[in-house]
């Protein structure tokens, strides 16, 4: 199955968390904004205690975020693949292959990692389905 854009994979965020109920509740202590920048585009995730509550897409003028992920179109596309290759499986296997950066307060990333990293994945999931 074909991955669809990364623009589209983003956008349709808020349907895919928001229609898995055991993800909300892992997410539950979250609420943050992060930034998504894919290529050349940005995208700002709002996320209320689990609930992606609205994206949306840039450019913005002095909007804050609490941290960001950073990746170029090809390697969200690659990411969102069904099955990606290695180095594309995982955000932080991106940034250590050197195509994806993160940045900001790390603190909120990391203290819900596995639901941050889950949120991102849902694309992905969806193209397997």
């Amino acid at each position: 199955m074909s991955v669809a854009s990364p623009h589209a994979s983003i956008l349709s965020l808020p349907d895919l968390v928001n229609g898995d109920a055991e993800l909300v509740r892992r997410g539950r202590y979250l609420t943050a904004t992060f930034l998504v920048e894919v290529g050349d585009r940005e995208f700002l995730v709002r996320v209320v205690e689990g609930r992606v509550a609205a994206v949306e897409a840039g450019p913005f003028l002095m909007r804050s975020w609490t941290f960001a992920l950073r990746a170029s179109e090809e390697a969200w596309r690659r990411f969102w693949e069904p099955t990606p290759a290695p180095g594309y499986h995982d955000l932080f296997a991106m940034k250590k292959l050197g195509v994806a950066r993160i940045e900001g307060d790390l603190v909120p990333l990391m203290a819900n990692l596995r639901y941050v990293k889950d949120v991102v994945t849902a694309p992905r999931r969806q193209a397997r389905a």
